[in-house]
């Protein structure tokens, strides 16, 4: 989840792991390496992404974007993704709470394109 020709570096790796294992409450919260990066998966719904830095960012829509944007949050790119900030990764449960609205968000998502 980077640019074209990106490569994973250590630091997406520990990122992405760290990750999984802090959303483990939230159910079977798997990682797959796509584009230079990872995709954060619960189910089957993609609802964050670890770039090929190591930076984290969730899904949003008009439920939850705010919260990125008032903390300068960046957006990945054309998609739908805002970078997590430092204070929300730092606090487990803050981050899980930020999580489930994403995964909420992608599971809607996905049922609208059906």
């Amino acid at each position: 989840m980077g640019t074209k020709g990106d490569k994973l570096t250590g630091v997406a790796d520990k990122s992405a792991q760290e990750l999984q294992e802090g959303l483990t409450p939230l159910g079977d919260i798997r990682i797959r390496k796509m584009f230079g990066g990872y995709g954060v998966f619960e189910e089957d719904s993609m609802f964050a992404l670890v770039d090929s830095q190591g930076s984290i960012f969730f899904k949003v829509d008009e439920t939850n974007v705010q919260l990125f944007e008032a903390v300068g949050s960046q957006k990945h790119g054309r998609m739908p993704y805002y970078q997590v900030p430092e204070h929300v990764l730092e606090d487990e449960k803050v981050l899980q709470e930020w999580a489930q609205t994403s995964i909420t968000i992608s599971k809607k998502t996905k049922k609208k394109k059906k």
